[in-house]
C-alpha cells in the first residue's frame, strides 16, 4: 500500500527487485492507493531479503506477501478486486460493463475443473448465459445447455457419449422447475453426479424446487448498475418454442 506517492517510486522498487535477481512479471496499479506485483524469485532467501529490506522503508506498507491465488491475478490484470458479499455461499457482484472481469474469473474457474455448482442471479437481459459461455470459450471447455431459453426453448433428457467429459453444463432452473419432466430431471440427477462444473441460472428457483439438495458453491450476481435489485417476480420465460432433445 502507498503510503507517500512521491516521483521515482516505482523505480526504486524496481530498482531493489533487479538487485535480488527477482523479476517483475506483472505490476499493476489495484484501486486508489495499492500497487500489485507479481513476481518471480530464484531462491526464498531473496524473498526473505525484499521482505525485511520493504519493513524498513516508510513510503509504502506491503498489505500481503503469498503466492498469488485466482483473485490476485485477477487483480492484477483488471486493476481492481472483486467485488464479494459477505454470505453464504459466497456471492461475487458485476456490473455489464464488468464482463470481461467475470468471464475472466469465471472461466479461470473452470479450468481448475471438479464437480462445482455454481449460480449465476442478474437482472433481466443482462447477459446471464452469454457470459456463461464466453468462460467456457476461454477456458477451452465444451458447454451444453440441458435447458435453457437463449435461442428457442431446450430441455436435455440424454446426453451423447463424449458429452459427459471434461463439459461444462448449463442449466436454467426456471426452465427446468417450470417445464422439465421427469426424464429432464434424472438427467440433472445424473449430471450433478459427474466430475465437472455446473453452472445454474436462477439457483433460487432451482433449488427452492427441492427434487435436487446441493449447497452452491457460489454465487455471481450481474446488474445493468450497483443499485439494480435483483427478484424472482422479475423473470419472464416464454414457451412459445419448445425443444426436447
Amino acid at each position: 500500500m502507498i503510503q507517500q506517492n512521491k516521483p521515482g517510486l516505482l523505480g526504486a522498487v524496481s530498482t531493489l527487485l533487479g538487485m535480488l535477481e527477482i523479476n517483475i512479471l506483472t505490476v499493476n496499479g489495484i484501486g486508489e492507493d495499492r500497487r500489485g506485483f507479481l513476481l518471480q524469485y530464484p531462491s526464498p532467501e531473496k524473498v526473505q531479503a525484499l521482505q525485511e529490506a520493504l519493513q524498513h522503508v516508510d513510503t509504502i506498507e506491503i498489505a500481503a506477501f503469498r503466492p498469488p491465488t485466482i483473485f490476485d491475478r485477477l487483480a492484477l490484470r483488471h486493476g481492481r478486486r472483486l467485488d464479494k458479499a459477505e454470505s453464504n455461499p459466497p456471492t461475487y457482484r458485476f456490473i455489464r460493463e464488468e464482463l470481461g472481469l467475470l468471464v475472466d474469473f469465471l472461466g479461470d474457474t473452470l479450468v481448475e475443473g471438479g464437480n462445482q455448482l455454481i449460480g449465476i442471479r442478474g437482472v433481466p437481459r443482462v447477459g446471464k448465459t452469454e457470459a456463461a459461455i464466453s468462460a467456457c470459450v476461454y477456458a477451452n471447455k465444451k458447454w451444453i445447455l440441458l435447458s435453457s431459453t437463449i435461442i428457442r426453448q431446450t430441455l436435455r433428457t440424454t446426453l451423447m457419449l463424449d458429452e459427459a467429459e471434461d463439459s461444462v453444463f448449463l442449466i436454467d432452473g426456471m426452465t427446468s422447475t417450470s417445464r422439465g419432466n421427469d426424464a429432464h430431471w434424472e438427467l440433472l440427477n445424473r449430471v450433478m453426479k459427474l466430475p465437472t462444473p455446473k453452472i445454474i441460472e436462477h439457483p433460487d428457483v432451482f433449488l427452492r424446487d427441492g427434487r435436487i439438495k446441493r449447497d452452491l458453491d457460489f454465487i455471481i450476481e450481474i446488474r445493468n448498475q450497483p443499485q439494480d435489485e435483483i427478484g424472482i417476480d422479475d423473470v419472464a420465460v416464454s414457451f412459445s418454442a419448445f425443444d426436447i432433445s
